[in-house]
């Protein structure tokens, strides 16, 4: 059976991981819960040989190198490879839509469009991905620990995409071409939106809308809300043949509402954007 090396064992990889176990793969992984030390580079390398596929969920780091790239891109040839990275390589497009070929690196994440570009260049599959949510960090856990925001910003839209749509979408792209493959859900909707929904499914008042000084949100927070776009999947549909699971927030949290164990507080995001995969 085929053999995947994932650097970075973060939610998303390891939903695929458990994804390709159950089908019979064998999955290596970097990362806390991995079981290859990414700074031990035989070790590495030894399970490169080994590997027939290879993907990465490594961000670039502060200096704004891929990390992966930097320490084995040399040795990445000739296998299957795969990169998670984000829509947010699109920047602010004052809501309209953006597809595979619309201009990357005009948004806040340059170094993220130059890895993204990178991975690229060697035969990547490359997975843009926006707000990730699904179990145990959706805004469910956010409108249950009070941390849940509604901020006044009208006509502001996000898309997001499920974790088990990603894994069906990886899955997927283990047979299709190279290239970039935005994986989104059909249904870009405000943040307000979305936490009213959850609010409604957890029986919850909403919390009052603010402004985005008075919610005294976090720097990442608030380069969040400064872009505006919606994220087209066509692409995915039509070359993968991938179909979203969940192809709304709608869809997405009644299924963890239906699942899910009775709610706590907790600090768990609301989303995970693609660079916290």
């Amino acid at each position: 059976m085929p053999q995947m090396l994932i650097f970075g064992l973060g939610y998303t990889a390891k939903a695929l991981a458990a994804r390709l176990r159950g089908m019979g793969w064998t999955v290596r992984a970097t990362g806390r819960d991995g079981d290859c030390d990414f700074a031990a580079r035989t070790a590495v390398e030894s399970a490169l040989l080994d590997s027939s596929h290879v993907l990465s969920s490594v961000p670039p780091d502060a200096a704004g190198s891929d990390p992966v790239l930097d320490a084995f891109g040399a040795a990445l040839g000739g296998r299957w490879l795969g990169y998670l990275s984000s829509t947010g390589v699109y920047g602010d497009t004052g809501g309209a839509w953006v597809d595979e070929m619309a201009p990357i690196g005009t948004g806040r994440r340059t170094a993220r469009s130059e890895a993204d570009l990178a991975w690229q260049a060697l035969g990547a599959r490359v997975f843009r991905l926006p707000g990730i949510y699904g179990p145990g960090r959706s805004p469910l856990e956010r409108v249950a620990s009070g941390a849940a925001h509604r901020i006044n910003l009208p006509g502001q839209v996000f898309s997001r995409v499920h974790v088990a749509d990603i894994v069906s979408g990886a899955i997927a792209a283990l047979t299709a071409p190279s290239g970039v493959y935005n994986l989104a859900d059909d249904l870009p909707a405000s943040q307000n939106t979305v936490i009213e929904e959850a609010c409604r499914l957890l029986g919850r008042a909403p919390p009052p809308l603010l402004s985005l000084g008075q919610a005294n949100l976090s720097p990442m927070a608030r380069a969040f809300y400064a872009e505006n776009r919606r994220v087209a999947n066509g692409k995915a549909k039509r070359v993968l043949g991938w179909r979203p699971l969940y192809p709304s927030y709608v869809d997405g949290l009644r299924a963890l509402s239906a699942t899910a164990m009775p709610l706590s507080a907790t600090t768990t995001p609301a989303t995970a954007s693609a660079d916290q995969r």
